[in-house]
């Protein structure tokens, strides 16, 4: 008897489960929108203030919502625990803070402490200036008249200039990606001085190329008083960093393409995944002429995303992927594994590296002379 089995086609089970899997992805930006909301809310700071864990009817009385918006506060956040935001308590019917819903708790509500804060992240990762470039992939694909076509990235597509001049021209965007990449090097760096000091041993001096206002510096300074700290940026960054904010570390404007002050090390912190391979090279010779031999001591220290470079989680890889495609969409560079890393290393006339994965997705790649 003929059977779909017999003629190879999937059982009607697995054509659910199918489509189960495929609308699980369709609406998946249900997801990450519920997160952005509730961040907007505050319901992770509410959480916080009202001793760790709530119920919607305490929800809604802490974030001043209308009481007819309690049925649907409820469905928010039966999504939110199910994704791991919060913890349901069934028996208290409330809803408690878990390690993800912490990182989203404002250092303000917190209290001292370097460990969270990461809300202003998500809503610039979310914000639709960054979102909406995603919603036309398909036409910057195909794109092939010479208007479209002269737009780099979708980003452009969509916004007819690229992420740093939006950035500048839309104060509120401008702010909000200002605020997410301090909060998120704060992090970073409360992470790596408090675990993996051992990156900066045997160091007495070392420049933050690409620096910013000086947080990384700082950091590396208060933590390790005997490491002479300083930071490379444009000149208009340089003055526009408050004297009162300096920490004891020296800013020298310049241009890393063209010069880098000596140093025992110098410091690459999200720097290299935003140029191709080429101004990379370029980058990385100035560099290695900054340092001194790895007999003595000398190192680039890269902290960066290397993909595929915890191979057992595939959750990790997944969000590196996913960070990759959002990097395509809205700058154009690309992540790259540890071959591609390799190869930049070498054509810059380096001797080696050592890649260490232990900054969640990121990893710090010590690169030697």
């Amino acid at each position: 008897m003929d059977t779909s089995r017999d003629r190879g086609l999937t059982t009607g089970d697995e054509l659910m489960q199918a489509q189960a899997e495929l609308w699980n992805h369709v609406f998946a930006y249900t997801r990450s929108m519920s997160l952005r909301c509730a961040v907007e809310l505050g319901i992770p700071d509410a959480v916080n203030r009202l001793g760790g864990a709530a119920s919607v009817p305490e929800l809604v009385a802490a974030l001043s919502l209308p009481l007819p918006r309690a049925p649907y506060l409820r469905r928010l956040m039966r999504l939110l625990a199910h994704a791991g935001f919060f913890v349901f308590d069934a028996a208290a019917a409330s809803y408690g803070l878990t390690p993800l819903s912490r990182l989203l708790v404002s250092t303000a509500t917190r209290g001292a402490g370097g460990q969270g804060g990461l809300s202003p992240f998500a809503l610039a990762m979310l914000h639709p200036v960054i979102v909406s470039p995603s919603m036309s992939l398909a036409s910057w694909f195909r794109a092939a008249d010479a208007v479209n076509a002269a737009a780099r990235v979708p980003f452009e597509s969509a916004h007819g200039r690229d992420l740093w001049a939006v950035a500048k021209d839309d104060r509120e965007f401008g702010v909000a990606f200002n605020d997410a990449m301090a909060c998120d090097g704060r992090f970073v760096m409360y992470v790596l001085v408090r675990d993996h000091s051992n990156v900066f041993r045997g160091l007495a001096s070392l420049v933050d190329v690409g620096g910013g206002s000086g947080g990384a510096a700082r950091a590396i300074a208060t933590a390790f008083p005997r490491i002479r700290c300083s930071v490379l940026e444009l000149p208009h960054v340089v003055a526009a960093v408050p004297t009162g904010e300096l920490g004891g570390v020296e800013f020298v404007a310049g241009d890393m393409f063209e010069h880098v002050p000596k140093a025992d090390a110098v410091l690459l912190k999200w720097i290299l995944h935003g140029w191709d391979d080429e101004n990379c090279v370029r980058l990385l010779r100035r560099c290695r002429e900054a340092i001194p031999s790895k007999e003595d001591g000398g190192r680039v220290i890269v902290m960066d995303l290397v993909v595929g470079s915890s191979p057992a989680d595939e959750k990790a890889t997944e969000t590196q992927l996913l960070w990759d495609v959002m990097m395509m969409g809205v700058v154009g560079s690309p992540e790259r594994d540890e071959r591609e890393w390799r190869k930049i290393f070498q054509d810059a006339g380096f001797s080696g590296h050592k890649i260490v994965a232990v900054l969640g997705i990121r990893s710090v790649i010590e690169v030697y002379p």
